[in-house]
This record gives C-alpha cells, sequence and structure tokens, in this order.
C-alpha cells in the first residue's frame, strides 16, 4: 500500500505530470474539490514527479540530481536572466566536486586583505600551496551554466512565477504547484496562470522563499545584501588581478563585513547587515570611503540587493516537500557564504530522493528527514555553530573587529582557514599549535579591548570638554 502512493491510474488528467493551463473565468461558481486518484501498485508506468522551485544553484544542483536519477522533473524559476548580489567566492573544492568548467572563473584570487575598522591589514595568502586559490565567478554565469546542465540531464524548465503550493490531502494525493507563466512562454498569453501536479516539491526560491511560507516551515531572521558594481580603470582592475578585500568595522557594517572583490571586468563593492537594514546606503557610502582611491574613477554598472538568512528554518521538511539553500538557511554568518552550501544542500536532496524512490518506490517524509536532513546536520552541523561563535566573539565590537585582523596575520590561523574553507571540511591542527593559539587569540582580545576602551575615554573627554 505504501509503495504505492505516488501511482495514480493512467485516466487521471494529473497522469501526464504536464502543466495545466488555468483559464480564466468570470463565474463565481464554487471550484470543485481536487478529486482524490485512486491508489494502484507501484510500477514503471509513470515516473515519480518532483517541482523544484528557484533555478540557482540549489534549485538547479537538485534539479540535475533528480533528473538524473529517472525522477520526472520540473524547473520553476522566474527571472533566468537576473542574479542574486554575491560576493562570487566558490571554495576550490566545488571546482571538482560539481565538475565547473575553469570558463566560470573570472579570477584566481590568492591574496585575501582583512582590514580592521582603524585599517590595519592582514594578508591571507602566505598559507596557500601553489595550485589553491579562491574563484571567484559572477552568478548570473554560474546559474546560467547549473540550469543548462540540468535541463540537457533531462530536467524541464519552466519560466514562472510561483505563486502558491496545494498540499496534498492525504499522502495519496499529490502536491499542486501553482505559477504564472511571463508573456514570453510559448504558448502561454501573459500572466496565464498555470498548474502543475507533482508528488514532490523541492523549495530553492531564496530566503524570502513562498514555498516555505506555503508548507508552514516557520520564520528566520535575515540580513541585507547590498552591492555596487564598478567598473574600474585599467590601473584599478590591474591591483585586484589576484586580491580581494574585506572590510570591518562599525562603519561599514555593525555585525558583518563589507568587501571589495574582483569580476572579469568590474569589481563588486558591498556591504551586509541584519541590525541596520534602513542604513544600509550610508553603510554602502563607508565602504566607498573606505576603499578610497582604489576604486575612484570607476563606473557603477549596477546596484543589487538582497535578503540573506541567519540561520536555518525551525523546519526544512514537511510532508513530501524540502526546502534547500537559502530557503533553508544555509548560509553561514561569519563569512556570509552560501553558493557551496546552496548547491551542495540540493545534491544531498536530490539524491536522498532518487534513493528513496529506486529503493521502496515511494518518497515519506521520514526518507527525506533521514536520508537529506540528518546527513546534512551531520556533516555540516558543527561548522555552521562554529562559524556562529567566531560571528558573535569578533564582529559585536570594533575591539573584537581589531583582534580579529590580528590573528588573521597569524600564519597558522590561514593555513587551518585556507584548509577549512577551500575543501569544506574541519581542519584538523596539532594541539600545541593550538593550544598557543587560545592564548593569542585571548591576548589580542584583551589589547583590543584594552585599546576600545582608551578610544572610548577619549572620546568622552572629548564630549565633556565640548
Amino acid at each position: 500500500m505504501a509503495a504505492s502512493c505516488h501511482h495514480y491510474l493512467l485516466s487521471s488528467p494529473f497522469t501526464s505530470g504536464l502543466p495545466l493551463k488555468t483559464t480564466r473565468t468570470t463565474t463565481t461558481a464554487r471550484p470543485r474539490p481536487f478529486p482524490k486518484a485512486p491508489i494502484i501498485i507501484a510500477s514503471s508506468a509513470r515516473p515519480l514527479r518532483a517541482a523544484v522551485v528557484g533555478g540557482g544553484p540549489a534549485g538547479a544542483s537538485a534539479a540535475e540530481a533528480l533528473a538524473l536519477g529517472g525522477i520526472e522533473t520540473y524547473l520553476i524559476e522566474r527571472a533566468p536572466s537576473g542574479s542574486k548580489p554575491c560576493g562570487g567566492a566558490i571554495p576550490l573544492c566545488m571546482l571538482s566536486e560539481f565538475d565547473l568548467p575553469s570558463s566560470l572563473v573570472d579570477r584566481r584570487v590568492t591574496r585575501m586583505r582583512v582590514v580592521s575598522p582603524s585599517n590595519r591589514a592582514a594578508d591571507f595568502g602566505r598559507s596557500l600551496r601553489p595550485h589553491e586559490h579562491i574563484p571567484m565567478l559572477r552568478r548570473e554565469v554560474l546559474d546560467s551554466f547549473l540550469r543548462r546542465r540540468a535541463a540537457d540531464a533531462g530536467a524541464r524548465l519552466l519560466p514562472g512565477l510561483f505563486t502558491s503550493l496545494r498540499l496534498p490531502l492525504s499522502d495519496s494525493d499529490p502536491y499542486l504547484v501553482h505559477y504564472i507563466a511571463p508573456p514570453s512562454t510559448r504558448g502561454s498569453l501573459a500572466g496565464d496562470p498555470s498548474t502543475l501536479a507533482v508528488d514532490v516539491v523541492i523549495g530553492a526560491d531564496g530566503a524570502n522563499s513562498r514555498v516555505a511560507r506555503s508548507i508552514s516551515a516557520g520564520e528566520y531572521t535575515t540580513a541585507i545584501a547590498f552591492q555596487e558594481r564598478i567598473r574600474l580603470p585599467p590601473a584599478g582592475m590591474s591591483r585586484y588581478e589576484d586580491l580581494a578585500e574585506m572590510y570591518v568595522g562599525a562603519d561599514v557594517s555593525p555585525d558583518f563585513y563589507a568587501w571589495v572583490f574582483p569580476k572579469c571586468d568590474h569589481v563588486a563593492v558591498g556591504t551586509g547587515t541584519s541590525t541596520a537594514k534602513p542604513e544600509i546606503k550610508r553603510l554602502q557610502a563607508a565602504i566607498r570611503a573606505r576603499a578610497g582611491p582604489k576604486i575612484a574613477g570607476g563606473e557603477v554598472i549596477r546596484v543589487e540587493a538582497h535578503p540573506i538568512p541567519e540561520h536555518p528554518r525551525p523546519r526544512r521538511v514537511v510532508g513530501r516537500a524540502a526546502l534547500v539553500g537559502d530557503a533553508a538557511g544555509y548560509v553561514t554568518r561569519c563569512s556570509g557564504e552560501g553558493i557551496y552550501f546552496a548547491a551542495k544542500s540540493g545534491r544531498m536532496c536530490g539524491d536522498a530522493i532518487v534513493s528513496a524512490w529506486k529503493e521502496r518506490g515511494v518518497v515519506t517524509e521520514a526518507d527525506l528527514r533521514t536520508e537529506y536532513l540528518r546527513k546534512w546536520d551531520d556533516e555540516y552541523g558543527g561548522m555552521f555553530r562554529f562559524l556562529d561563535l567566531l560571528q558573535q566573539v569578533f564582529y559585536g565590537s570594533n575591539a573584537g573587529r581589531e583582534a580579529l585582523v590580528e590573528l588573521c596575520a597569524d600564519e597558522y590561523v590561514q593555513r587551518m582557514t585556507f584548509e577549512s574553507y577551500l575543501y569544506k571540511r574541519m581542519a584538523r591542527g596539532d594541539w600545541r599549535k593550538d593550544l598557543g593559539l587560545a592564548w593569542r587569540t585571548i591576548g589580542s582580545l584583551v589589547r583590543a579591548g584594552v585599546m576600545g576602551w582608551e578610544v572610548d575615554r577619549l572620546r568622552g573627554i572629548g564630549a565633556d570638554a565640548s
């Protein structure tokens, strides 16, 4: 009985899995309830049907994994030509793990400069091995490539705006995915609503996920990322040939950092915050001022803003619907990294669905929790908690930020950081060096704290004198 709960009689109007056109009507008659489909024994007559909402790295990777596994897959993306504001840095291991061609990479950064509130700088890169670098790319290039690859694997791309999800009345009913196709879609009128009947749903539609709202996945706090793409004169671009910069300080972000990251013919200059969202333009002006002459004479070619999650949602699997990427909350607080975790979670979720379907002929909430959520949390939960702790310790005050930059100059810190970041594994260090690092961390925090107290004292004296 359980093995048959996703199969219906061939006479069912939803058996084909194709989008159904919903015609407009001026009548006020009550719509007929969705008919409960009879259950038949699972067979190869019809494959499992899956809808993936959102065509970024998470959605495209999920769709590819599903399609390669023989799942009838539909990928709904509202803005195929758009892109999310993003620094664009990815870990080195993502190139091989996701088989990304080198042509997608704009720059290969070997120097990462971290600049403190007092403009002290620490240059990462001394510990890099000859073949190691941080790939920098543009999201519109990466996302487009991953969507095309999903289509080549067999996924059907559906340009359209997802509007709502009708939940199944029982285990034997499908989900009804409602979306609005754009005017350019062949065979669709402008704004025509369409409906897609599927067995499983993956929400990969970002921090403001409508899929998450549809399945009551719970709320979470979000930050905002704002950036300008600035095309610099040749001399300015040559400065950023292999250099990326991070700026920390309450002036550029009270709880995050600002960045200048190189792209093919421009730099991305931006900042992020969760506690001062209304002041984002003031913070952006501050990073432009901090970067100063290095970006002078540049031309702004695009301005972008987008919400990013600060922690995972309370519920990431509900029924036969799962959330991945930003929709699930997979962005690290300390570094703001999300591209790799989006693609990885999408692939893991897609693989979990394929595995359950092939093994038992059915996909249940228990399957998604065991094969997707548990594996994800086991592999990355500790890393997310550790980076969250670092964010709380070092980003809460300018004193902490000064200490952070001082520690970043330490070669052992750099090696451990790159080992964890480039290869997405918690690096194992030497306990003797770790103990020494702990003492240096305490010393840096004390010195930075004294500096901060002295600055506050001098400011207080100046205020009293005035």
